[in-house]
């Protein structure tokens, strides 16, 4: 048996090898080189010394003294043996010059100074000259002028190299020099490098950035930035320095060239180094390594690239060979490097076990082509053999569309196609090495001077960058070649034509397209050119039948026939020779000063082309229009084509428009030119001929008007089109000449004259007036185009009759057979038709809201409610009614709408429209609420129509009621303050329109839905029958309505129902239904039952709702405020006056001249006199006790006892001492409830009616009319005790004014005073009846309205918590109204309780009772939903009935007693 042969070396790794060697060898040549100038450098020294006998002086040190030179010459041959081995290092700072080096080559010279500072023992105050005599060229200059500076501003010398260094890092690195460090360090990963580049980088960041992290973070940060094979197999080694992380990593990639399977990724996803090597081959001295272009390698049997892994063998994989046997994950590696320096290497390839890989087959992408033309077209083949006859071809995506490309392993570089580059808008760059290609197509050579770095994707997974170069071919979009191939270790499978590759640690499978045939198709009576040129040349005669727009015979009526044969010198076949007349208006062309003048080379075109063109200028050079120029600036003539076939010449100005001064002309706006025809029935449409030839250039322009063809110069001596001021001159021209007739017969719209008339008599006078201005100025029409008397005419798109304004039934059929759009410029052609004809569609904006949203973004996205809106706006289109003409002598209507997609409105006279608008809600304006959408729409559309409106009454028709109470409303927001402002301006009524009834919905698919939605959300729904049979109540209704005996229920799918509401049994189900609905928005009981009410029913519905409602805790915790609980508790009638008082401030008041702004209030109780004593809001407790002594007292002694609110004065230490010491008690009302002091809250609003009333419009001296008003209320008789105050008090009433005053009364003798104490005894009885029936009667009064609450001491209850129990800052709107539960603790009185208050509760603990609620439970707490015994009430109950009321409250009653004591 022959002995086997080993297995064939591959090619790669002897390349390798060789490449290793020579990399070696180099590098011991370098070393040697630097040994030898090392030893050179020493010989010259030791000769420099042999011959000099003087001691080495360091030559940065300072000179000596002498007593120190003998020292030294003592000291010599120890230093100069220590430091021997300097004298051959020829070691100096390098130069800066401050331009040559980079930042990072500034920070390498700012380090090597430092090394050299240490070396050489240079001193700190010799460092800053050492470094100024090594600065060059800037750095120097720089130097000096920073001196020279320092020295001017008188600051001190920098006389230390660290001064000096921040200086210099601050004049020569960026600033954010370190930033950029930073970040390059935290995004550094090894990508294409190698290990040695990367590990050299890294440790060149490290060094830029100080980095102050342990050893353990920087190998970790270094093993973080290996490429992921390498990272991860270098992790298993758990490395404890960079070093040793460099070498695992060196070895591993050592060992993965060395198996074949390294491939590196490029940056970017780039072609690698093939595609950037030079065209010519590579450099002679350096051996190709990667194959490329040096020489094909010879493929032996193992090209297909599968080598096994186990016996080393090519041609299977591993998991096919027969003679594996122990597997082994890691070959021990030693270390690569020996004590010479010298590489070591394994002596045979070490192998891994072949990765598993998820494998994906990838077809091609699909979606918006690009398409090209493809003139390179593969033979047609049968179904059997295409793979066979084809090379690889299928579909990618660049840039958003679906490209072809083709994979061809012959190609040596990767290619796109030009025009590719050109309409996916790729950036390209100039190619560092221009080639010649061939065969690409056909013409000979291809030069290939540019490339572009492509970014595409095949599939899902794979996407990938590839530097391309751009040629022109036709064949595909994209062609990759061997650079792709060897990057991305492509397998190729040569029988099912797949290519194989890993991406990500996915196997990634191109699968090919099957090639599209090219099948003709007969079209009928039809041909294609060539088809055509077929047929001539075959047939003896051909007829070609050939299309071509006709214009239609212009008819004029008989009435028109004689005025226009008297002015038919206005309506020649051609213009007139020679220029027109020269008028007031010429078109002038003024330049920018200073603009420099345009010349543009003229378009290369066909022959046929330029003869036209040649013929047109000619025949306008013979009618003088043109002439030839030697202008020094030039703009191109070209072709345009015509709708009948021919051609149009036009100048492209748009060099010469843009150094030309715009006019400001205005263009008349469309809609104000129909609004001019209202009332018309007949029209004439006049069209000039060739208007713009009809104007005349401004003498001395005729040169910036010059244009080029291939025969010559030539220059305009009329106004051309193209010119940017050419319209404003027309429309300054046309008004001119119509100023007269505009807006009373006329509407001028550039070339465009309608006249309107109302009679047919007027018409014709009308039509004569014009043409007899055409004929005065010289103006010519063309008939062929115009139109005379005709009750419709078309004008600016419009079709235009007596009855009003209609769309163009050319444009409504150009909508009808719009296709779908299918990018977003189609969906921008069909917005701009559509939107042209928006005034005849309600809620345009609205409707076309899906359509708008796909021209948004760079991706076209058709959805399915951009597709109904674009049929509905071509069905609204197709049906557009028509408007009529607003008629200013009539009152306007308006009729606004709103939604949360947008807003419209529509104006209209007499019932009908004259225009529609609508607008899109887009931004802030989504979140607006429904009024403040329905007053936004108004607002817009009154801004739409102001001209309309403005100063003209009209009718606002809104469907939002409360639009109609604008200008009553107290307080607005700042939004609505500004709309309303607005709205004044105009005069108009708002009428509410109801919105159309809402269908009631079919009453079958409501219970069909209800049924669906409850077998979604309810579990074990369908067991709601069963319990209906066995509820004591609906059991009874079942039994009838299966009977027929009960008409108001009805049986549907097996469930009853009453009407339209679902029947519940007596079950869990019940609470759950009022829990969620209930729980939608926590509102009352009412609104709560009509949710239950309106889909469900069962009969005691109303008390369970009820009870639900009254013990939902966040309803408690949440709602209410204070209730009219407690009677009326008077306080007890005092005996005589003053001795019971009450005392108040009245605070707010302006502050006066002597700097009052507050009054002090002191109430009698008994005989209600007042006194009134001004004071400040300052005034502390102890000025109001001076005021008290000295204004009340010293009048009415010591009271006995005094009744305040709880202000801080009358809390205050000083005053409840003051009181104590004189036995007067002090009576403090609740908190927060000022009724407890009710006859000081009474007084202080009497006493605010009376200075208003007094003050008038001295509001400052208020406290000057104090006096007046005490006078004023104590003279008053007082309704509870039947007396005025004075006369309780002094038993006399005192003199007024009216008592100053002489009456006549003859004889009168003044009576005789009874005994003055027994009146005012009298008095004093009469005062205290009188107040105790007040208060008897006022008690029984208030009462009506009160309930009598009585608490326990020990009751949990709900205190309301009012906004003044709030500490500063901790209120608002949103805070629970109430808290609790909370305990009684002390009962006061029948009013007023103690309470328990949580901690965090800072006011006082008293409330009145009408701050209290009783605290009913939890429904939460019973978990009544778990159980079928929710009703606490008998199932046959009924909420009709009375009895079973009472039954049930007292029922419920006993129930929350009973829980309530068990809590």
């Amino acid at each position: 048996m022959p002995p086997r042969r080993p297995p064939p070396v591959h090619r790669l790794d002897e390349a390798y090898e060789q490449e290793l060697e020579d990399r070696f060898v180099r590098r011991m040549e370098a070393r040697l080189d630097q040994v030898v100038d090392q030893l050179t450098g020493r010989m010259a020294d030791l000769i420099n010394r042999r011959h000099n006998d003087e001691d080495f002086v360091n030559e940065f040190g300072s000179e000596d003294e002498p007593s120190t030179v003998s020292a030294r010459h003592l000291d010599r041959r120890p230093r100069e043996s220590d430091r021997r081995w300097e004298n051959g290092m020829r070691i100096d700072v390098p130069e800066f010059d401050g331009e040559s080096l980079n930042p990072e080559g500034f920070i390498d010279w700012l380090a090597t100074v430092e090394e050299v500072f240490e070396f050489k023992g240079v001193p700190e105050d010799k460092r800053v000259a050492l470094i100024a005599t090594r600065l060059r060229g800037r750095a120097s200059a720089w130097w000096q002028q920073l001196k020279q500076t320092r020295s001017r501003l008188g600051k001190s010398k920098i006389v230390t190299w660290e001064k000096m260094k921040k200086n210099l890092r601050a004049n020569f690195l960026p600033h954010n020099f370190q930033r950029v460090m930073y970040q390059r360090l935290q995004n550094l990963k090894q990508g294409a490098r190698s290990v040695d580049d990367y590990t050299t980088e890294f440790y060149k960041l490290i060094a830029r950035n100080d980095i102050q992290e342990s050893e353990a973070h920087l190998v970790s940060r270094y093993i973080g930035g290996l490429r992921g094979q390498i990272m991860d197999s270098v992790n298993l080694f758990d490395p404890m320095t960079i070093s040793e992380a460099h070498q695992r990593a060196l070895a591993f990639e050592k060992q993965s060239r060395r198996g074949g399977s390294y491939a590196p990724a490029n940056i970017g996803g780039s072609s690698g180094q093939n595609s950037l090597m030079p065209r010519g081959g590579p450099n002679p001295n350096q051996k190709n390594v990667a194959g490329g272009n040096a020489g094909p390698i010879p493929k032996g049997p193992s090209s297909s690239g599968l080598r096994c892994f186990s016996c080393g063998e090519s041609g299977h994989r591993q998991s096919e060979c027969k003679r594996a046997g122990k597997r082994v994950m890691f070959g021990e590696v030693e270390d690569w490097q020996d004590d010479d320096g010298e590489e070591e290497y394994h002596e045979g390839p070490l192998y891994d076990i072949e990765p598993q890989y998820e494998e994906e087959l990838v077809d091609g992408d699909v979606g918006v082509s690009l398409v090209v033309r493809r003139s390179c077209l593969t033979p047609k083949v049968t179904d059997d053999d295409w793979l066979k006859h084809n090379i690889f071809q299928s579909t990618c995506t660049v840039s958003g569309k679906v490209c072809s490309f083709v994979i061809d392993s012959g190609s040596c570089d990767n290619l796109i196609s030009e025009d590719a580059v050109r309409k996916l808008a790729l950036k390209t760059e100039s190619h560092p090495k221009p080639y010649k290609l061939q065969w690409f197509k056909k013409g000979g050579e291809v030069t290939v001077s540019k490339r572009a770095l492509v970014h595409f994707s095949i599939g899902t997974r794979y996407k990938d960058d590839v530097w391309c170069d751009v040629v022109s071919m036709d064949a595909c979009h994209l062609l990759l070649g061997r650079p792709w191939e060897y990057d991305r270790n492509v397998v190729h499978d040569g029988r099912a034509n797949t290519y194989s590759f890993v991406f990500d640690g996915v196997k990634i499978t191109l699968v090919p397209s099957k090639p599209k045939e090219l099948v003709v198709k007969p079209s009928g009576t039809l041909l294609t050119l060539a088809q055509f040129d077929e047929e001539l040349g075959s047939a003896e005669s051909v007829f070609v039948l050939i299309g071509k727009e006709v214009a239609e015979e212009v008819k004029v009526p008989d009435s028109m026939v004689p005025l226009l044969r008297e002015f038919d010198d206005v309506f020649p076949e051609e213009l007139p020779a020679g220029l027109p007349p020269l008028r007031d208006i010429q078109h002038h062309v003024d330049l920018e000063p200073g603009a420099q003048l345009p010349n543009r080379p003229h378009y290369r075109m066909s022959p046929a082309e330029h003869e036209e063109l040649r013929r047109q200028v000619e025949d306008l050079v013979s009618k003088g229009h043109v002439r030839e120029s030697m202008s020094p600036c030039a703009v191109p003539a070209l072709l345009t084509p015509k709708k009948d076939g021919t051609w149009r010449m036009c100048v492209d100005s748009r060099a010469i428009n843009k150094i030309t001064v715009r006019y400001r002309f205005p263009i008349p706006r469309l809609d104000d030119l129909l609004d001019q025809i209202s009332g018309a029935t007949i029209f004439t449409k006049l069209d000039l001929k060739s208007g713009y030839y009809q104007i005349r250039l401004r003498p001395g322009d005729e040169w910036k008007t010059a244009f080029k063809t291939r025969e010559g110069l030539y220059e305009w001596l009329v106004m051309p089109f193209g010119l940017s001021n050419a319209p404003s001159t027309f429309m300054r021209v046309m008004n001119q000449l119509f100023r007269p007739f505009i807006g009373k017969f006329v509407v001028v719209y550039f070339d465009d004259i309608l006249i309107y008339s109302a009679t047919f008599g007027e018409h014709v006078d009308h039509v004569r007036q014009v043409l007899t201005l055409l004929r005065r100025d010289k103006f010519y029409a063309a008939i062929k185009k115009c139109v005379f008397m005709v009750p419709k005419v078309l004008f600016l798109g419009y079709v235009i009759s007596g009855e009003g304004i209609q769309v163009d039934e050319s444009k409504v059929t150009a909508v009808k057979q719009w296709p779908t759009p299918k990018t977003i410029t189609d969906v921008r052609s069909f917005h701009g038709l559509a939107s042209f004809y928006r005034r005849f569609i309600p809620h345009f904006s609205s409707i076309m809201a899906p359509v708008t949203d796909c021209m948004k973004g760079k991706t076209f996205v058709w959805t399915d409610a951009a597709e109904s809106a674009f049929q509905s706006i071509k069905e609204k289109l197709t049906t557009a009614p028509i408007l009529v003409l607003p008629d200013f002598s009539q009152a306007f209507e308006l009729h606004t709408d709103a939604s949360k997609v947008g807003i419209g409105g529509v104006l209209s006279q007499g019932g009908r429209p004259i225009a529609y608008f609508s607008e899109k809600l887009t931004g802030p304006k989504l979140r607006y609420s429904t009024y403040d959408v329905e007053f936004y729409a108004v607002v817009q559309a009154v801004k739409h129509w102001r001209h309309y409106l403005f100063h003209k009454e009209f009718v606002l028709f809104t469907d939002h009621d409360s639009l109609r109470h604008l200008h009553s409303q107290d307080k607005v927001s700042h939004k609505h303050g500004r709309w309303i402002a607005f709205l004044e301006k105009f005069t108009f009524v708002v009428k509410h329109k109801s919105g159309a009834s809402n269908r009631v919905a079919d009453a079958l698919s409501r219970r069909s839905n209800m049924l669906v939605s409850m077998r979604v959300t309810v579990p074990g729904f369908d067991t709601l029958m069963e319990q209906l049979t066995v509820d004591p109540y609906f059991s009874v209704v079942l039994q009838d309505v299966q009977s027929g005996q009960n008409s108001d229920f009805l049986i549907h799918d097996g469930f009853l129902f009453k009407g339209n509401q679902l029947c519940i049994p007596d079950s869990s189900l019940r609470l759950q239904i009022i829990k969620e609905l209930h729980g939608e928005g926590h509102v009352g009981r009412d609104r709560t039952l009509q949710l239950v009410q309106s889909s469900y029913f069962w009969p005691t519905m109303r008390k369970e709702v009820d009870r639900f409602v009254k013990r939902c805790k966040i309803c408690q915790v949440s709602k209410g405020t204070a209730t009219n609980a407690g009677l009326y508790l008077p306080l007890p009638v005092p005996l005589q006056p003053w001795v019971d008082i009450s005392m108040d401030f009245v605070l707010g008041l302006p502050r006066t001249q002597r700097g009052n702004d507050s009054v002090f209030v002191v109430v009698d109780r008994f005989s209600k006199m007042v006194h009134f004593i001004p004071c400040k809001k300052t005034t502390d407790a102890v000025k109001v006790a001076q005021l008290f002594f000295r204004e009340i007292y010293r009048l009415h002694g010591l009271p006995s006892s005094i009744v305040s609110d709880r202000d801080t004065r009358f809390l205050s230490h000083f005053w409840r001492s003051l009181w104590n010491m004189v036995n007067t008690k002090l009576n403090f009302s609740s908190a927060y409830h000022p009724q407890t002091d009710g006859q000081t809250e009474v007084v202080n609003r009497s006493l605010g009616n009376l200075l208003r009333c007094l003050v008038g419009d001295h509001v400052k001296a208020w406290d000057q009319k104090l006096c007046q008003a005490e006078f004023a209320h104590n003279h008053a008789v007082n309704r509870s005790t039947g007396f005025s105050p004075f006369q309780v008090v002094y038993s006399v009433q005192p003199r007024g004014p009216l008592d100053l005053m002489s009456l006549p009364v003859a004889g009168s003798v003044p009576k005789k005073v009874e005994d003055f104490v027994d009146g005012l005894h009298e008095v004093h009885k009469a005062v205290y009846d009188n107040l105790v029936r007040a208060n008897a009667k006022y008690k029984q009064f208030a009462d009506q309205t009160r309930r009598q609450v009585d608490f326990e001491v020990g009751d949990f209850v709900w205190a309301v918590l009012t906004k003044d129990r709030f500490s500063v800052g901790e209120y608002n709107k949103l805070s629970a109204k109430k808290i609790g539960p909370v305990e009684i603790v002390e009962k006061i009185n029948p009013n007023a309780y103690r309470l328990k208050l949580p901690s965090h509760i800072r006011c006082a603990d008293v409330f009145n009772v009408k701050h209290l609620l009783p605290y009913h439970g939890d429904s939460s707490d019973d978990e009544v939903a778990g159980n079928s015994r929710s009703n606490f009430v008998h199932p046959g109950g009924n909420d009709a009935g009375r009895a079973v009321d009472e039954m049930a409250l007292t029922f419920l009653e006993a129930h929350d007693r009973s829980n309530f004591k068990r809590e």
